[in-house]
């Protein structure tokens, strides 16, 4: 049962509740969000130009008027205005517009004489005729002005005569802001617009998602066949694949678990039936030497069906996986195969067995030590199993430049080619009746050398009665260190130590 506390926790909570959907959303969302008022910033910007260019132009064209009608005679100035032009400047209805003309030694010739002074200018920089443009505050108001200089070369400085014209900027923030206005708001209407597209087109784009969802919910328990691929977008393979391979490793253990039952159901059938049959005649007896041999046929019948489900267990999990799953490590498999032979010294000095090892020194291959032991133990008790009193069994590692070849060779009862390549399927014996045995110890041996990426085999001993089970592993060598270059070494042999 759940912790409810941990359920409702806030981490909890979050790790249910984080949905792909609101990310991708978020991600799409939020930097429109970040850029939106940048936008406004810029639409002001720009905006405020557009609005300064034509009233700039209508200032420009009225000091181009005011100078029309300024006479520069004799280095004077002689001005003629009208009362038409005065009334025009001034009948802006939304702005106020002030004019002036004054000379530079500050004579007003007529206008406004409160309008802020321009500072001197520089006389390399100044082009007589034409019209420049400035920001001031007039009044506590914004000013823009148009002004030029009027003057003959060589004329003095203080005779320039300076014509400005200057209205205040509510025309011109009018426009801005109809011109700000008219861009951001049909934004109001395109980004809400946005945000359904990008709803509804990120609904589409996860909509193969939905029908993965949904063929895997569809699939009966039992179904571990693997998902087709083929209208699943390119994003989602590697799931898939990654998917299709998990249910691969399912199907294989499922499998093995499956060969598990039906083998112990039928292996356990008829140990368990002797054990019973046993019980029932030392039940019955009244003897009691009679029943201590009843007594120790069932404890010889327990042994049995021990060591059977212990090989069955050893095979499911070698044929599942489990075992192979443990990492590999550099090993000397001739110390491992001497450690194994010296568990199994006494058991074959009660059989009157003479067990040997041989060996020329390390062999250093690629393995797991437990399953190694296993095989080991295995193809040993096989060869003890069918061997008779007063015989041989040698175990002897042979380590080549590639391979290294762990034999177990005995002189037992031999084996046949045909049964050569039967012996190593599960619950196959050459001798059911002679031995005991449940026809699992060599199966459980090829399972292990298929997992170290080898085959194990067994055939008729060449030198004579018996046979020989051989397994090749690939040997292991050290990574070399990279050597130097002859012309290098040679160099550096012939450089003095440094600080000599």
């Amino acid at each position: 049962m759940s912790d409810p506390k941990a359920s409702n926790s806030p981490s909890a909570a979050s790790e249910t509740e984080r949905s792909l959907f609101g990310e991708i959303l978020d991600w799409m969302l939020a930097p429109l969000l970040f850029v939106w008022p940048l936008s406004i910033a810029f639409t002001h910007y720009f905006a405020n130009n557009v609005a300064n260019y034509p009233y700039d132009q209508a200032l420009r064209e009225h000091v181009a008027a005011i100078a029309r009608q300024v006479k520069l005679v004799n280095g004077k100035p002689l001005l003629s205005l009208p009362a038409s032009t005065r009334a025009l400047l001034r009948a802006d209805e939304t702005d106020s517009v002030y004019f002036r003309v004054v000379s530079m030694d500050g004579r007003l010739l007529a206008g406004d004489k409160d309008l802020p002074a321009i500072a001197a200018p520089v006389d390399e920089e100044m082009v007589a005729g034409e019209i420049y443009l400035r920001d001031a505050d007039f009044k506590g108001q914004d000013l823009r002005l148009a002004y030029t200089y009027l003057f003959e070369p060589g004329m003095a400085k203080g005779q320039w005569v300076i014509i400005e014209v200057g209205e205040t900027t509510e025309k011109r923030s009018q426009l801005a802001n109809k011109i700000v206005a008219s861009v951001i708001l049909p934004q109001f209407i395109i980004i809400p617009l946005a945000v359904m597209l990008v709803w509804f087109g990120l609904s589409r784009g996860l909509r193969p998602l939905t029908r993965l969802r949904k063929t895997i919910d569809a699939r009966q328990p039992d179904d571990l066949s693997p998902i087709a691929t083929r209208r699943v977008p390119e994003e989602l393979e590697p799931l898939v694949e990654a998917f299709n391979e998990m249910l691969a490793r399912m199907q294989r253990n499922v499998e093995a678990q499956q060969r598990f039952v039906a083998d112990a159901a039928h292996q356990m059938r008829t140990p368990l039936t002797g054990l019973k049959t046993q019980a029932q005649f030392a039940i019955r007896e009244t003897d009691p030497e009679a029943l201590r041999h009843a007594l120790r046929q069932i404890a010889t019948g327990v042994d049995r069906a021990g060591r059977l489900v212990n090989q069955l267990l050893t095979l499911a999990r070698t044929e599942g996986g489990e075992l192979a799953q443990r990492k590999h490590e550099v090993l000397d498999l001739s110390a491992l195969i001497r450690d194994v032979v010296a568990d199994w010294v006494m058991i074959a000095i009660e059989k009157e067995i003479d067990l040997g090892f041989e060996t020329a020194g390390p062999a250093m291959i690629m393995g797991n030590p437990f399953l190694l032991r296993e095989l080991a133990k295995n193809l040993i008790d096989n060869a003890l199993r069918y061997t008779g009193r007063g015989g041989h069994v040698t175990c002897r590692i042979v380590a080549n430049p590639d391979t290294v070849l762990f034999e177990v060779e005995d002189d037992g009862i031999g084996i046949s080619e045909e049964q050569a390549e039967l012996v190593f399927e599960r619950f196959y014996r050459v001798d059911d009746a002679s031995t005991e045995g449940s026809g699992l110890g060599l199966a459980i041996v090829q399972e292990i050398a298929m997992q170290h990426d080898s085959r194990a085999s067994l055939r008729p001993n060449p030198a004579g009665k018996g046979a020989i089970a051989r397994v090749a592993f690939a040997a292991w060598h050290p990574p070399t260190p990279p050597t130097l270059p002859d012309d290098f070494s040679e160099l550096y042999r012939q450089s003095p130590p440094i600080g000599a």
